[in-house]
């Protein structure tokens, strides 16, 4: 997996979810040129759509600038993901028939045993339904995941979508899958409520994948962590940038040496006034 590819279509907007899922699949298996060479087979277990959806969703991706198919004679094709070439004014949009039939499709297809549905941006219900219920809460105070034949909240759906994109980033980096649990589940909640239903799934992939701080990695990216430092997280996903313990520390020496500067400026007008006096 290229983090540089990885973290450079995150944050790209403009498109579906399945063309998102697509896209990240290739970006988790290209080298840091953006190449990689999966059969759409693969893609199709990966993301868990179907291989027609994953079609639609590779042509929709070159046409947009975001993917280069090399087509190559009696051997797998190659791709290129070319982040920094999306352009979504370029691709047609899609017919609402189309939309609906590629809902249905993602809603019907069961994913593979040990995957999770692919991130969410668009918190859709159908793209993340086949993903398992989480644990039943013993209080049966309102969570995020289903309640016998109850219809979902705005909520519960925002939940549902932070935790897959979190969880899909956290077997990435450390090969397993993170433990969930109700503290987990609550944490969850708090960080959709605190960063609102549309942009919590997005901070949860990216700190996964792009925060390297020493505290960070020794707790192994926890969600608590996460939500400790929501709002500065946040902050630096919007920036694109990931704010390490050494830049921090250089940010502190040079608002230091500032403040020092200015009173070695003001006790030495002191003294001129104190002078002419």
């Amino acid at each position: 997996m290229s983090t540089i590819i990885m973290a450079a279509c995150w944050p790209l907007q403009g498109m579906s979810a399945s063309q998102k899922a697509v896209l990240i699949s290739l970006a988790d298996q290209a080298n840091d040129d953006g190449v990689c060479w999966p059969a759409v087979g693969t893609i199709a277990a990966r993301t868990c759509l179907s291989e027609r959806a994953v079609r639609d969703a590779l042509a929709w991706l070159q046409t947009a600038g975001a993917v280069f198919r090399e087509y190559r004679h009696n051997t797998s094709t190659s791709y290129t993901v070319s982040p920094k070439r999306f352009d979504p004014s370029k691709a047609p949009a899609e017919s609402k028939r189309t939309s609906k039939r590629k809902s249905a499709v993602a809603a019907n297809a069961a994913p593979p045993e040990g995957q999770m549905p692919p991130p969410n941006h668009q918190l859709n219900r159908h793209l993340t339904a086949n993903e398992p219920s989480p644990p039943a809460s013993p209080s049966g105070r309102e969570g995020d995941g289903d309640s016998g034949n109850t219809p979902e909240t705005a909520l519960q759906e925002a939940c549902r979508a932070t935790w897959s994109a979190y969880s899909l980033a956290y077997e990435q980096r450390y090969g397993v899958k993170p433990v969930r649990n109700a503290p987990v589940n609550a944490n969850v909640k708090a960080l959709v409520k605190r960063l609102g239903h549309e942009e919590a799934p997005w901070v949860a992939a990216w700190y996964v994948t792009n925060v390297n701080e020493a505290f960070v990695v020794k707790n192994s990216h926890g969600v608590g962590v996460l939500v400790n430092q929501a709002e500065s997280y946040r902050t630096q996903w919007a920036r694109g940038h990931a704010v390490t313990t050494t830049a921090a520390q250089a940010a502190d020496k040079s608002s230091a040496n500032f403040d020092a500067i200015e009173e070695a400026k003001r006790l030495a007008k002191q003294r001129r006034e104190g002078g002419n006096a």
